[in-house]
């Protein structure tokens, strides 16, 4: 009888002891956690871009960098990694970055289209994590400005009448302004020959003396070309015409009715990031698009804002990837790899 009790006070208080192991070890991790989520970031953050300098992301991005870096305690470095219209960059971030939080991706809507249209080394929908959304941007269909196309209906009956071969720069294959002159091409029911450069700043450097006809750039970047009197402006992307350019016509309004494209932007991490430091880059996204420096320059190219928390964006983000994918399934999007 004292056997049997003795074994059984023994196991009991084994028993008592991986208890108290397993409570304090999980204390012990928990107040690690809560000490790490306090204390992030600890050095300097990464901010990859994946696109040539001086480009919409670029310019953004840097003027967010600085705001969320007040909000950090830390400075938030702009890296470009451009390339393959942007996936050298994402995969960089999906595969290669350390996931503690200290890089993140800027990210655009070819993160979306080249789900379809590329063959990636990875899945964005698996491989990151939505921190937040940012807007959409619209773009400005812009020609030389000594072109002799004047408005869209110019351009237009130069192609159906073969008076001249059109073509169309873009930033890459399946970025937002090869895209949108795929989408243009497709409603006008004209052939155009796409001319993928390393980002828009390139194109204009064969746009402006027309070795390139036209150039869908998104309205942040073309605002300077505009400005500097080399290049016109033929219509905008967007349904409804730019409070800081009302002179544009849209391009729905050129006889292309409900027609209509933006350029988003938004953060991702990569997957495997604490949960605590994806919080924080969202709160520091969240504060920086409501800081009067990146207000004004979001409106000032007609900026539309779309879902900004890390959960919401992350399902607006898988309904763009359909929207494309859909595309492709009809017919009206062709892979380019």
């Amino acid at each position: 009888m004292n056997t049997i009790f003795s074994y059984t006070f023994l196991k009991q208080q084994y028993r008592n002891r991986i208890f108290l192991v397993a409570f304090f070890l999980f204390f012990w991790l928990f107040q690690s956690a809560l000490s790490q989520a306090q204390t992030f970031p600890t050095r300097v953050v990464d901010m990859v871009v994946p696109y040539a300098a001086g480009g919409s992301a670029d310019v953004l991005g840097r003027v967010i960098a600085q705001e969320m870096g007040k909000f950090l305690g830390q400075s938030v470095v702009v890296e470009l990694k451009p390339g393959a219209g942007g996936n050298v960059g994402a995969q960089y971030i999906a595969k290669s970055a350390r996931a503690d939080g200290h890089n993140f991706l800027f990210a655009s809507v070819s993160l979306a289209t080249s789900v379809s249209l590329s063959k990636l080394n990875f899945d964005p929908r698996v491989d990151l994590v939505p921190i937040a959304g940012v807007a959409t941007i619209p773009s400005l269909m812009v020609v030389s400005n000594d072109s002799p196309y004047k408005n869209i209906k110019d351009l237009v009956v130069a192609a159906k009448n073969k008076q001249a071969q059109i073509t169309y720069g873009s930033s890459g294959n399946n970025t937002g302004s090869h895209l949108v002159g795929e989408l243009f091409a497709e409603a006008a029911g004209i052939v155009a020959t796409h001319v993928p450069y390393k980002g828009s700043g390139a194109v204009y450097i064969d746009l402006i003396p027309q070795r390139v006809s036209v150039l869908f750039d998104v309205m942040g970047s073309a605002l300077p070309q505009l400005q500097g009197g080399k290049v016109r402006a033929l219509a905008i992307t967007s349904l409804q015409r730019s409070q800081s350019l009302p002179d544009i016509l849209t391009v729905a309004e050129q006889g292309y009715p409900g027609f209509s494209f933006g350029t988003w932007f938004g953060f991702f991490a990569p997957k495997n990031t604490p949960a605590f430091a994806v919080k924080k880059l969202e709160q520091a996204v969240l504060h920086a698009i409501n800081t009067d420096s990146v207000k004004e320059r979001l409106e000032s190219v007609g900026a539309v804002l779309i879902p900004g928390p890390g959960p919401a964006f992350g399902e607006w983000y898988k309904l763009d990837v359909e929207r494309w994918a859909k595309m492709v399934r009809l017919g009206k999007l062709q892979p380019t790899d």
